[in-house]
Parts: C-alpha cells; sequence; structure tokens
C-alpha cells in the first residue's frame, strides 16, 4: 500500500511503498532529508450495541430509554363525572328552592367551595397536565389535590370578605380578578407542577364552575 508524503520543505506531494516506511531519504525535489511516515491503519466502524432494556441477568445499567404510554381518561371516570356535575347542579338549585335566593348558610357555601374544588381539580389536571412529565398518582396526587383544592376555596372565602362597594361594578374586576387568578394559578404550577398558562387554566375550570353553581343557588355570580 502506497504511503503519501509531503516534504516539509518544498511542499512536494508524492507516494512511497509502504516497505520505506519509518526510514529516511531525500525529497525527490529539494534533497531535503524525509522521514517516511508509518502508514495510517484502517478504522473500522462497529455496530453500536442494542440498547439493555433490563438489568436482570446481566448485571448491567439498562441504556434504553423508558416506554411512556397515555391512558386514556375511562369511560366510568366520564360517566362519574358527568354523573357529579349533574347531581351537584340539582343541589345548588335545592339549596336555593330550600333558602331563598342567595339564602343558603356561610357554613354550607365554604363546605360546597371545598367539596367542589377536589373533583375539578383532579379533572383539571387530568386534562392539562404537562404529557411530557410522568403523572402523579396514589397518595401524592391525592394529597397535592387537595392541598390545590383548599387554596382554591380558600379564595372564594377571601372574595367574600371584600367590601361590596370594591364589587359592585364588573369593571373592578379588572383590578381585583388578575390577583385571584394569580394566585390559583401558583398554586396549581407549584402542586400541579402545571405551566404558568396551564395553571391559570386549572384555576379558571374551578372558578367558571363554581360560578355556575353561585348562579343556580341565587347569589350574585361574582
Amino acid at each position: 500500500m502506497a504511503i503519501q508524503v509531503v516534504c516539509p520543505g518544498c511542499k512536494a506531494r508524492f507516494s512511497v511503498s509502504d516497505q520505506f516506511a519509518g526510514r529516511s531519504g531525500p525529497c525527490p525535489k529539494c534533497k531535503k532529508p524525509i522521514t517516511i511516515p508509518a502508514p495510517i491503519k484502517s478504522v473500522q466502524i462497529h455496530e453500536p450495541e442494542a440498547p439493555i432494556t433490563s438489568s436482570k441477568g446481566t448485571g448491567k445499567v439498562p441504556t434504553a430509554p423508558l416506554r411512556r404510554i397515555d391512558k386514556p381518561i375511562a369511560t366510568m371516570v366520564v360517566t362519574l363525572t358527568v354523573i357529579g356535575t349533574v347531581a351537584t347542579m340539582l343541589f345548588a338549585l335545592l339549596a336555593r328552592l330550600a333558602c331563598g335566593p342567595g339564602g343558603a348558610p356561610t357554613w354550607l357555601l365554604a363546605v360546597a367551595a371545598m367539596v367542589t374544588a377536589l373533583p375539578c381539580v383532579r379533572i383539571g389536571y387530568t386534562i392539562l397536565r404537562e404529557k411530557e412529565l410522568e403523572p402523579y398518582s396514589g397518595q401524592s396526587l391525592l394529597v397535592r389535590s387537595l392541598v390545590c383544592a383548599a387554596v382554591y376555596a380558600i379564595l372564594w372565602g377571601v372574595r367574600s370578605l371584600l367590601p361590596a362597594e370594591t364589587t359592585a361594578e364588573m369593571w373592578q374586576w379588572l383590578y381585583i380578578a388578575p390577583l385571584f387568578f394569580a394566585a390559583g394559578g401558583l398554586a396549581a404550577l407549584a402542586t400541579l407542577e402545571l405551566s404558568w398558562g396551564n395553571g391559570i387554566a386549572h384555576c379558571s375550570l374551578y372558578v367558571l364552575f363554581t360560578t355556575l353553581l353561585r348562579w343556580l343557588a341565587g347569589f350574585p355570580a361574582f
């Protein structure tokens, strides 16, 4: 196999047989001594090893990427959600008939705010969670949902403490509402790891549903 040689003096290029590798000789052009380099060994490219899916029997750390399968919402969950929504709306109407429009006691409103918040948080998380992240489940999801639901219910309690003159006109909510939605979005972001935009949407789901229930019970929407 021929070896390609470049003279360091005159930069002439020529080839010699590999049997002269390591020897010295004059350049055919400028006669300057040149040492013939060793031939370059060919590079062998090996196919990459197949990724390891399990450490069982191999003693090696798995290198194959984990496959995450998104489970669709079960039909039973959808059915129970619809039934629960209708039942809650009927309860709001019964409260209006029993206590009069806007006459439901404060303790009942507080209980309803919390009871309504938990399913809204769970349903909203199922719809708006980050699909690239492993979803929360079991006790971890329950605790996080309870904390988020408590924050949402407390926000309605804080709203009830606002003086009537500060919320009498709809334009006043242009200044007040962003504070409540920001607090709710931050709660969803901190507990359920939703993005900021999805956290606001998550809080909005609860606000819209409770606003509907207030209207059915005879209370002002806001």
